[in-house]
């Protein structure tokens, strides 16, 4: 029972993978904006949800401490693990200027995690703060992607034709990129479930297992996305949906742990 659990948990996160890529690809193609863009909202923020309800169940249970650590793992893990393997299955070239832009928020928001970590605390309102901070830099995104497109319009009309799904709607796009993201989660979850269950069977202690099944199965998501996008040739879906997923870990993560629990939000124990 067990094997097969693990043996349905890969067919969901490669099948779900391949369903998220193609129906993200598809919502640009009809949007008319980049391939970045949409890794860095719409696949990102996809890929992310694992982080947010493990957030939310450590703020529900009276542990924030668990969401700063979710989400200082997670982005280590997404730069230097899951980045390093799609530059491993394709060179990802992105454009100077998006790279500077999206690099810069990057740097810019864990300059903020690298802050509450020294006080400890976030308050509310700083929380409305940083979800304003990602409203703005997604609408300005959006703005700049779009007149990118609009100039290279006619290159980009004539890939759109060339893709294998051309009459895909942006509904029906929307809704195979939606059952993509579920098909990983639940993908991801079997996957560690099965084979925490088949580590307690061979004497695996739960401290070896933490530091690498749950560890890795959060950030299952992001790694089957980001290389499935690799191998299908689309390089700017996964750099986006690795920038992104870190700045929604930041950005939008603790706010939703901030309305969780007492203002300010404790992130760690200070009081020694």
């Amino acid at each position: 029972m067990v094997i097969l659990q693990l043996i349905g948990g890969l067919v969901l996160l490669l099948v779900g993978g391949e369903a998220l890529v193609r129906g993200s690809v598809a919502v640009a193609t009809r949007l008319g904006v980049s391939k970045l863009f949409i890794g860095l909202t719409l696949v990102g923020f996809g890929t992310s949800m694992p982080e947010l309800v493990a957030s939310l169940q450590g703020a529900f249970a009276g542990y924030p401490g668990v969401a700063i650590g979710n989400i200082v793992g997670s982005n280590i893990a997404n730069v230097l693990l899951i980045l390093g393997i799609t530059a491993l299955i394709l060179p990802i070239a992105v454009k100077r200027e998006a790279f500077q832009r999206d690099g810069a928020v990057l740097i810019l928001s864990s300059l903020i995690l690298l802050g509450v970590i020294l006080t400890g605390y976030l308050s509310r309102w700083a929380g409305f703060i940083l979800v304003g901070l990602l409203l703005a830099y997604t609408i300005y995104t959006y703005v700049v992607e779009r007149q990118t497109e609009q100039a290279s319009g006619d290159v980009y009309e004539a890939e759109a034709d060339q893709a294998s799904y051309p009459n895909i709607s942006i509904v029906w796009g929307l809704a195979i990129f939606a059952a993509g993201v579920i098909g990983i989660i639940f993908g991801a979850s079997l996957l560690v479930s099965s084979s925490v269950a088949i580590a307690h069977s061979i004497g695996v202690s739960d401290a070896v297992i933490g530091l690498t099944l749950v560890a890795i199965g959060t950030s299952l998501p992001e790694l089957v996305t980001s290389a499935i996008a690799a191998i299908r040739g689309h390089a700017e879906v996964a750099f986006g949906n690795i920038v992104g997923s870190n700045i929604f870990n930041i950005f939008w993560h603790w706010w939703c742990d901030c309305s969780c629990c007492a203002d300010p939000c404790p992130f760690c124990d200070c009081s020694g």
